[in-house]
């Protein structure tokens, strides 16, 4: 093994999770404390691994992090719908996570179209509720996954409800204690959180989405887009596709033709954008601090002139 795990206590480490030797390592950056590295493994196999902070070289045991377990439950979950790629798990535990290696491509056209598709076919899969099963983590950051199951009127009709109350109002706690929202700031959200109900459009079944599908969490390879490092759980599905405008997604129009020919959204879906994009940049504003809140607070805005 080159330079890496092995030589800070984690390759012995590594090798267990994976059950085979590793011959190279590769450190290949990482984010939010967490090491990332290109493994080649005993048996030629390429993988990809997670590795949390620092290990102690004597125990082999890295800090323990919530987020491996909540990826990898997720992954496994989105890909027992079988309808979209995702990569492979070969191994997890409290401090770290190995995946299959997926050799990316440039995105193209027809692989646009296809994948808008497939994620269509992902979310119709559904889900038993809105939430998950298991702890959520959404890039570091605790995702309250607490399932809405009962819920009075058709089937859905809980979401804009359970939306503001676990994927809203946290991360505008978050902010406000940080002293990155301001009081008036904090007003203007929640007041947006308060008109889920009145502007989220027709109720829909629970969808099975990847919760953070932002352009860097598709990758491209073979023709199709592969979804990677989600915070999955039973959602909204237009949730997914706001996700992939917000940071402009490569062939999005194509993409978005995929969809619709596969699943078409209701109408104004469009204009329910913004709401769908005012959690993540929350998230984005207790991550990154006051280079979002304007964004976050045009988005709020625009809920509230719905």
């Amino acid at each position: 093994m080159t330079a890496g795990p092995a030589d800070s206590g984690l390759g012995t480490r590594l090798e267990r999770l994976l059950g085979t030797g590793i011959r190279d390592s590769r450190r290949i950056g990482g984010q939010h404390g967490v090491a990332h590295y290109r493994l080649l493994l005993a048996d030629g196999r390429t993988a990809f691994a997670k590795v949390a902070g620092r290990a102690d070289p004597a125990s082999n045991a890295g800090p323990a992090d919530p987020g491996f377990a909540a990826e990898a439950s997720g992954l496994a979950w989105l890909g027992a719908a079988g309808t979209v790629a995702v990569p492979e798990v070969l191994g997890w535990d409290d401090g770290g996570l190995a995946l299959g290696w997926i050799a990316q491509e440039p995105a193209d056209r027809r692989g646009a179209v296809r994948f808008g598709r497939e994620l269509a076919a992902v979310h119709a899969a559904g889900a038993d509720g809105f939430g998950a099963p298991w702890p959520g983590v959404i890039a570091g950051l605790p995702l309250p996954n607490e399932t809405l199951r009962d819920e009075p009127g058709p089937p859905g009709s809980g979401w804009a409800q359970w939306y503001a109350r676990a994927r809203l109002l946290p991360y505008v706690r978050l902010a406000r204690d940080a002293g990155t929202l301001t009081a008036a700031d904090v007003r203007l959200v929640e007041s947006a959180a308060g008109r889920a109900g009145a502007v989220a459009g027709p109720a829909e079944p629970p969808s099975r989405i990847h919760g953070d599908c932002w352009s860097g969490n598709v990758l491209w390879s073979g023709g199709r887009g592969w979804l990677i490092d989600p915070a999955a759980h039973g959602g909204h599905r237009e949730t997914d596709l706001a996700m992939l405008a917000l940071f402009g997604a490569p062939y999005l129009d194509q993409i978005m033709a995929g969809y619709q020919e596969a699943a078409p959204l209701a109408d104004g879906w469009r204009d329910r954008v913004p709401l769908h994009q005012l959690h993540p940049l929350l998230v984005h504003v207790c991550l990154f601090g006051a280079g979002y809140v304007a964004s976050a607070l045009t988005a709020a805005r625009a809920v509230l002139a719905l």
